[in-house]
């Protein structure tokens, strides 16, 4: 085995052991793998090494993109912030609507906001513009808080 192909063959193993904890992005897993081996070529070994993984099915931007906003969806951040974070890692926009298309963000603001907060009917409207400004900053969209106390209200209302 000539020492091109031994090399090679090192960094699949390693991108194999980084797929194996989690999923990936492409550009992830190519700047995890260029930290572990500064001594290669980024073009000449690594990349065929990534593009490889991805023409076998074993790396997808589409599987990582879904879980990522499974995942963070879970934890309470909304779409503009997991947006944000996807594109940081090399997600194509395509892609991440297709990601994003699967939830519903209005009844996942709805969720935050009742885990994080004891609403109570007629709140103050310095309270409810602190719940607000909180949705807003875990990356909701201004129409998805909004529908979020609508929803809110109307359910306070029913019960009265």
């Amino acid at each position: 085995m000539s020492e091109a192909s031994a090399t090679a063959t090192s960094v699949r193993l390693m991108a194999l052991d980084l797929l194996a904890q989690r999923e990936h992005s492409a550009r992830e897993l190519q700047d995890k793998l260029a930290a572990r081996f500064p001594e290669l070529s980024v073009d000449a070994v690594i990349l065929p090494v990534v593009e490889g993984l991805r023409e076998d099915a074993v790396q997808s931007d589409a599987r990582f993109s879904e879980a990522y906003v499974h995942y963070r969806g879970s934890r309470g951040v909304g779409p503009l912030k997991i947006a944000q974070e996807l594109r940081a890692r090399g997600i194509e926009r395509t892609l991440l609507r297709e990601a994003l298309a699967g939830v519903d963000w209005d009844a996942r603001c709805r969720e935050v906001l009742l885990r994080k907060f004891s609403v109570r009917a007629k709140a103050p409207a310095a309270e409810r513009a602190r719940w607000m400004r909180f949705l807003a900053q875990r990356g909701f969209e201004a129409e998805q808080v909004r529908s979020a106390l609508r929803q809110l209200d109307q359910d306070q209302d029913s019960e009265a």
